[in-house]
């Protein structure tokens, strides 16, 4: 079982950055490729980026491609998303997940079901 937990969130000012991490337990860190998500109030949780097992491969939202930039340490068992340029739509809740899925190139990894293990999630609030 793997423990998540993010933390880096905050309020910040349009056009401003925010590095969210993902802190996991467990030494099975680097078997999962990770993702983040996010979830804005009365709406669905949408998927962000997603990166691969060694941090080879990685996907974006279109929403967030050119700004966010996901990143991983598996010697630290931990889980980056840099976020630059942000607007007042990127609010929400951010959330981290582990997916046990290997990563093959003609696959999506947007699936919020295909994640097994969660975190709590950390607010972003990004004003205007």
């Amino acid at each position: 079982q793997v423990q998540l937990v993010e933390s880096g969130g905050g309020l910040v000012q349009a056009g401003g950055s925010l590095r969210l991490s993902c802190a996991a337990s467990g030494r099975t860190f680097s078997s999962y490729v990770m993702g983040w998500f996010r979830q804005a109030p009365g709406k669905e949780r949408e998927f962000v980026a997603a990166i691969s097992r060694r941090g080879v491969n990685t996907d974006y939202a279109d929403s967030v491609k050119g700004r966010f930039t996901i990143s991983r340490d598996n010697d630290k068992n931990t889980m980056y998303l840099q976020m630059n340029s942000l607007k007042p739509e990127d609010t929400a809740v951010y959330y981290c997940a582990a997916n046990p899925t290997p990563w093959y190139r003609d696959s999506t990894y947007r699936k919020r079901n295909d994640y097994i293990y969660w975190g709590q999630g950390t607010q972003v609030t990004v004003s205007s």
